[in-house]
């Protein structure tokens, strides 16, 4: 015993033993099995095939009429598309951006730092300024604005008093932002798909 070799798992000639092999596959296997243990935690954050089919929505906005506003859920928040008539967007058009509590547009469309013109918040296909598209979502804490009401005839928030004009800008109460206008194409000249 004391004069043999005492390095365990080679032998004289440094090759591997019956030792190394058994380390190795016990290892490999102890790998595989904590893999699989962690797969299904890991798995279960992606997101589920509702949420998915959520991702976009595509609307056909040729059937809301003038003064007409619906509402579509997409990825778990109302949107809301108004068509508004053009006294909602003359008076959207007369605020001067430099009197609102939120100057920038929110319009995922367009750069970040852009103006919260009318013209930046609005979704028609030829440019006009009529449909506009939102999430309908107060920026306070999360409520649901009722539309056509409040003091600027846009959007009121009676949980907590925010205002918002027919832009969706926000011109008085506690909400810090304008509503959000969700990304947005148009895939013919009446079907806009969102997201």
């Amino acid at each position: 015993m004391y004069g043999e070799d005492q390095t365990l798992g080679t032998t004289e000639m440094g090759e591997a033993t019956r030792r190394d092999f058994l380390y190795i596959a016990t290892g490999a296997v102890g790998a595989v099995g904590v893999g699989a243990l962690a797969w299904p935690f890991i798995n279960q954050m992606n997101p589920d095939a509702s949420a998915l089919a959520l991702a976009s929505v595509e609307v056909d906005v040729s059937n809301v009429a003038e003064g007409q506003q619906i509402k579509v859920m997409w990825r778990g928040k109302p949107l809301f598309i108004r068509n508004r008539t053009d006294k909602e967007v003359e008076e959207a058009n007369a605020v001067d951006v430099a009197d609102l509590p939120d100057g920038l547009a929110r319009n995922l469309n367009l750069a970040e730092d852009a103006p919260a013109t009318d013209k930046n918040r609005a979704a028609g296909a030829d440019g006009s300024e009529k449909l506009i598209i939102m999430v309908g979502v107060c920026t306070h804490l999360g409520c649901i604005p009722l539309g056509e009401a409040g003091d600027f005839d846009g959007w009121f928030c009676p949980c907590h008093g925010s205002h918002y004009d027919t832009a969706g800008r926000i011109r008085k109460g506690p909400a810090p932002e304008n509503l959000l206008i969700p990304p947005y194409e148009y895939t013919s000249e009446t079907v806009v798909k969102i997201g």
